[in-house]
């Protein structure tokens, strides 16, 4: 049965917030349905290489929203349609499959960036570009680069997750709120990422001065963390929930103007003397993007943690 296309619901807000995912697939497609639940688009872009997927989405999509606020869904496999897009999430590639670095899939989401960031720079100018594709920091530094935008309107989703992560961990073993947990893992979002164990704490109160968490049990909540990925992969053959769950948060904190400090995957200029790469530090996320850059205090293992994560991650920026 065709539509009836006269019947459009036309916004009456203000302001308008145009959120375009690229890329269906599992990732993109949780990302999208959490974005419908929280609300925040007036307009929401589904692009895929197969229409129909797209088109599928949002049929599903739509059958929901007598239950959510009103938002306008378009799907296509026209990538015109970001104009004037706020924010554009890029899922778009392969995913990472068991047995497989997220660096394994350098060759084959390079050369979809190199086709795709281009189009997307020159038909919304103005939007701030969150990638999500993995290897997520190369791919971020070659998305700001394809696209000539500035630094920190070119990021990607980085650590936030595996911080989430080893907040989870660690709350577990104090039995305390994971939203209790200050703690950070930097670098890349892969295997030389670092936990800072020299600013942990909970409400100022380093986690070393808490009973029972020692060096070890740090350790093995590290360890929890960083292999997180490869068991969901190989129990479920994916992971998108929690990561749809840090893209709904960034596109929020991007359309609240929050000025949150979180760790994302930036291109760094002189953090503790390095550059030309992105990976994970501290930034303030606000609605123009990353607009500040934290250089937090990290010890000399922490420091050489750093520098491990810049040295692996330039072997495969191709320049």
């Amino acid at each position: 049965m065709k539509k009836n296309l006269s019947c459009t619901i036309h916004s009456t807000f203000i302001t308008q917030f145009k959120v375009s995912v690229i890329g269906c697939g599992n990732v993109g497609a949780t990302t999208a349905y959490a974005m419908l639940i929280d609300g925040t688009p007036t307009e929401l872009v589904l692009i895929d290489r197969k229409k129909e997927k797209a088109e599928g989405l949002s049929l599903d999509f739509e059958h929901s929203l007598p239950f959510y606020d009103y938002t306008k869904i378009t799907a296509t496999d026209d990538v015109s349609a970001v104009k004037n897009s706020q924010l554009i999430v890029v899922t778009a590639g392969a995913r990472q499959a068991e047995g497989e670095t997220r660096l394994d899939l350098i060759k084959k989401n390079s050369a979809i960036f190199r086709d795709l960031i281009p189009k997307l720079a020159r038909l919304a100018p103005k939007a701030i570009l969150l990638i999500v594709s993995n290897p997520v920091d190369v791919l971020t530094f070659e998305a700001q680069e394809l696209s000539g935008f500035p630094h920190g309107r070119v990021f990607g989703t980085g650590t936030w997750l595996d911080t989430a992560r080893l907040r989870f961990h660690i709350s577990e073993r104090l039995c305390l709120s994971s939203q209790s947990i200050e703690a950070y893992i930097l670098g890349e979002h892969g295997d030389s990422s670092f936990p800072v164990w020299s600013s942990a704490n909970v409400a100022g109160k380093p986690l070393s001065d808490f009973p029972g968490f020692n060096k070890t049990v740090a350790k093995e909540c590290f360890n929890d963390t960083k292999n997180a990925a490869y068991r969901i992969i190989h129990d479920l053959g994916y992971t998108c929930y929690s990561i749809a769950t840090v893209i709904r948060n960034i596109m929020t904190h991007i359309f609240q103007h929050s000025k949150i400090v979180v760790p994302l995957s930036v291109r760094l200029e002189n953090y503790y003397g390095h550059k030309d790469v992105a990976l994970s530090v501290p930034c303030v996320l606000d609605s123009s993007g990353v607009s500040e850059v934290l250089k937090i205090p990290l010890d000399r293992t922490e420091q050489a943690a750093l520098k491990n994560s810049v040295k692996t991650l330039k072997q495969f920026i191709s320049r």
